[in-house]
């Protein structure tokens, strides 16, 4: 766990790949709240009966967009903040799910920081974050992520 004051502080991490989140595990329970929130409800999400007929492996897979909103809170056991000052999500370059996430998976988040900089009054840091899926050779999500800190 990296102990930083701000996110100004990982300005001094550039290039660096911090230390990974504990696994977590892939539950239906998630996948099916999940599709009730965002109306996402396809059949290859939430119908454990036909994905056992009819996916590879038999089970129901995880929303890309569910793997993707564990970073933020997966993030959290990868560096601490003591002083939160005002920063904003600014986007992402890049997402793409090169791995499907099964039902009873285990995921664990690892992060780089790629590129700080100054921008728009604040500081533009730019990172990768890879969600490691566990016996898989492809990871589960790559995204490249820009926060605007001021």
């Amino acid at each position: 766990m990296l102990e930083i004051k701000t996110l100004h502080d990982l300005r001094d991490h550039v290039g660096a790949t911090l230390s990974p989140s504990d696994w977590v595990e892939v539950t239906q329970e998630t996948i099916d709240r999940f599709a009730e929130l965002t109306l996402d409800d396809n059949w290859y999400h939430v119908d454990i009966e036909r994905a056992a007929r009819e996916l590879p492996g038999g089970k129901t897979i995880a929303h890309g967009l569910y793997t993707l909103s564990l970073v933020p809170g997966l993030s959290k056991q990868i560096f601490r903040m003591s002083a939160h000052g005002r920063a904003f999500n600014y986007g992402y370059d890049k997402v793409r799910y090169p791995a499907p996430v099964p039902v009873g998976s285990r995921l664990r988040l690892h992060m780089s920081v790629d590129e700080a900089h100054d921008e728009r009054g604040g500081l533009m840091i730019c990172r990768t974050f890879l969600m490691e899926l566990e016996g898989s050779e492809a990871p589960a999500l790559v995204a490249v992520a820009r926060t605007l800190a001021l």
